[in-house]
């Protein structure tokens, strides 16, 4: 299993310490410093069964320079979301557990990350 971090946030913080209670074996990429490729995001996206803009962060401000709000939420627009999550890591949503079973959770609650361990 490996879990998608950036270490300033605190729901990253308590996955990862909920994780490690529960003994789980798991690996830590820090997505900022490690960026996904499109190919990656394409995967985990195939993983979660969601499309890009169900996992961008909108508030950011990377996110409102692009004017991502405005962008189509539309399968003709998903290589330009993907693209901008690629370009642009602070816009993926955190923490993202890939699973053993090759599903994968936005693990931001503690029901979420027990989901992620029990597959």
């Amino acid at each position: 299993m490996e879990i998608w971090i950036n270490p300033a946030c605190s729901k990253c913080r308590s996955a990862v310490q909920l994780l490690d209670a529960e003994g789980a074996e798991y690996t830590v990429r820090r997505y900022l410093e490690e960026v996904p490729s499109p190919d990656e995001i394409r995967a985990v996206l195939d993983r979660l069964g969601l499309e890009p803009w169900e996992i961008t962060r909108t508030q950011e401000a990377d996110a409102k320079e692009l004017g991502l709000k405005e962008w189509p939420r539309e399968a003709g627009s998903r290589e330009r979301w993907i693209s901008a999550l690629a370009g642009h890591p602070k816009l993926i949503q955190r923490p993202i557990i890939t699973a053993d079973d090759g599903t994968a959770v936005v693990a931001r609650t503690d029901e979420a990350v027990r989901d992620a361990i029990q597959r």
